[in-house]
């Protein structure tokens, strides 16, 4: 009882921080992994870097997930998730974490082209790294959601990069924000408020027949970005035909939807055994 008190505290703790991903990574229990590669350029720029992990016992011709991080499209580093990038190597994915252009020296939808180079990269590359580039999954949490989900349903930012969408075979977005007309709000306007009159930033508008399966979840105490978004689009989406796994935790807020990957909180829910299981049976791993 007490070590789940414990946990309980660390996880509101690490909710009401201002950097809870960079002080969760130094706290959490890691999985077994190995990272592979460190800082390495996917483009011209500073914020162009990722870090990649494989599994611990090597990679052959493996699943590769792309994992991007949240943090309202203003804040975040890939280091503060190389906990995420171990989890994720730890189910058998060769795991990219890739950095990109934050608010406000960027707008939508530059951090979109930089997620779209980091895949570029990934599949010019990963072979090396015992990843096999025509099986990718994406990852998202909060804007990564956001940010996996557009890159996944609209074509147009792989093909501006030479990448075929058919190498993605499915993604996941945790709590993401797809469906948002008002951007009145401070983090909204300054992110997409130039594309406004356009509205090419709804993710619920690319939804169509052919788009890759997706595992979509949200937890039923989240006051960040509200659950319906998830229900939106796993509706618009099994509406064209596609096939679609989600999930509303009870009790989870939106920081716990990320945590309850970690070895610390993964016995919390069934999120990351059934995640894993989605990700790696659509990716011919199961």
């Amino acid at each position: 009882m007490t070590r789940r008190l414990g946990l309980i505290g660390l996880a509101g703790a690490l909710a009401a921080a201002c950097t809870p991903a960079r002080f969760f990574n130094t706290v959490t229990l890691t999985d077994p992994a190995v990272q592979r590669l460190k800082g390495v350029a996917f483009g011209s720029l500073d914020r162009q870097k990722l870090d990649v992990y494989a599994p611990e016992d090597g990679a052959l011709n493996a699943p590769v997930c792309v994992f991007i991080y949240g943090g309202g499209w203003d804040s975040g580093a890939r280091g503060e998730y190389a906990w995420a990038g171990k989890a994720m190597a730890a189910s058998g994915f060769v795991t990219v974490v890739p950095d990109y252009r934050l608010v406000p020296e960027v707008a939508f939808p530059s951090f979109l082209d930089d997620v779209a180079l980091a895949v570029k990269w990934t599949v010019d590359n990963i072979a090396a790294q015992g990843g096999d580039p025509s099986r990718i999954v994406l990852v998202g949490h909060s804007a990564g959601a956001y940010n996996a989900a557009m890159i996944a349903l609209d074509p147009r930012y792989l093909k501006a990069v030479g990448v075929d969408r058919d190498r993605i075979k499915a993604f996941a977005g945790l709590a993401g924000p797809y469906y948002f007309p008002d951007l009145s709000g401070p983090v909204l306007s300054k992110t997409f408020g130039p594309a406004a009159d356009g509205g090419a930033y709804q993710t619920l508008d690319y939804a169509a027949a052919g788009s890759p399966p997706a595992f979509l979840v949200a937890g039923d105490a989240d006051k960040t970005v509200r659950p319906r978004n998830t229900e939106r689009l796993a509706a618009a989406l099994r509406d064209k035909g596609v096939e679609v796994e989600s999930h509303i935790y009870p009790g989870l807020s939106h920081a716990d939807v990320l945590l309850n990957l970690s070895r610390t909180f993964r016995g919390r829910s069934p999120e990351y055994s059934q995640m894993t299981a989605f990700l790696r049976r659509q990716a011919g791993a199961a």
